[in-house]
């Protein structure tokens, strides 16, 4: 079995057996490319079923010296997961990362913003710019529903279920969910389809898409990040932010205003409960007014 045989074959599993999206399946797939390419500048003459543990060992230690202890532990799980899918479909008997030791590191917690502060970055988008309705449309929307930039730029006109109170949002793995929506952000969607976006033509299979370009296309990933990157700039912002900053401040400032994890976790689309718990320790704040308020001791 060749090398990008083996890729092409887990690329088609991730996606039609682990219904996963095209980014998440680049980034597994990514690592593979790199120790393939290892193996051909060191001249190693190995196949993915016939590759051993030091050899892979070799090259997690040729990468251990370029990146983090975080990127090396993701990068030992994604091949783990490959010769795990190998080992699945009989082609291996045993899985080579097996005896390697993962890089022990910390919970990286989410870079959040105050209130105050997102506040600052909405106000700060000039609406008289022909894109300005729309940018403060983008932001509200990301803060007011927690949603990941994939899921902004996918949403679509129908879509949207005001009179019912929600909008449906394809997550992960094309998983749907319905999540409540703010009536300040239904307002503004509303100010942006009716008065903005109606005079704009959308080119060909964008005519649903919510969020369009000035061509009529919809949004790049990157035009979003951009958009963000300038407003963090514009109102001297000392960190690096993206719409990722808007979602986890979304769940921090949700919490923190008394929400549960269980209703937090169904909104934000996480699969498991552990992953929505990590705001929890975001704001230790919160938690000294929660020891304050219901232990008997006070």
């Amino acid at each position: 079995m060749k090398w990008q045989n083996a890729i092409n074959d887990y690329r088609l599993f991730l996606k039609i057996e682990r219904g996963l999206s095209k980014n998440t399946i680049d980034s597994y797939t990514r690592d593979l490319k790199k120790l393939n390419l290892f193996l051909d500048e060191n001249e190693i003459i190995v196949s993915p079923t016939k590759i051993d543990g030091e050899i892979v060992k070799q090259f997690i230690y040729e990468v251990a010296t370029k990146v983090n202890p975080r990127s090396q532990a993701r990068i030992i799980s994604g091949l783990r997961s490959f010769f795990d899918y190998l080992v699945f479909e009989d082609y291996r008997v045993t899985n080579p990362t097996d005896l390697l030791e993962t890089p022990k590191i910390g919970r990286k917690l989410p870079d959040t913003l105050s209130e105050d502060q997102v506040n600052e970055l909405i106000a700060a988008i000039d609406l008289s710019h022909p894109q300005g309705e729309r940018n403060r449309t983008i932001l509200e929307t990301i803060y007011c529903c927690g949603l990941r930039v994939g899921e902004l730029i996918a949403l679509k006109i129908s879509d949207l279920f005001f009179e019912e109170g929600f909008i449906r949002v394809s997550g992960k793995g094309s998983k749907e969910r319905y999540i409540p929506i703010h009536a300040t952000t239904k307002r503004y969607i509303s100010i942006y389809i009716n008065q903005i976006r109606n005079q704009i033509k959308p080119q060909k299979g964008f005519e649903d898409t919510l969020f369009l370009n000035r061509r009529g296309k919809g949004l790049s990933r990157q035009m979003v990040f951009i958009i963000i990157k300038d407003l963090a700039e514009k109102t001297d912002l000392k960190k690096q932010i993206g719409p990722h900053t808007l979602r986890h401040s979304f769940a921090t400032h949700l919490l923190r205003r008394g929400a549960d994890l269980r209703s937090l976790q169904q909104m934000l689309g996480h699969e498991s409960i552990t992953t929505t718990e990590v705001y929890v320790h975001t704001d230790t704040s919160f938690l000294q007014e929660v020891l304050e308020k219901y232990h008997p001791r006070n």
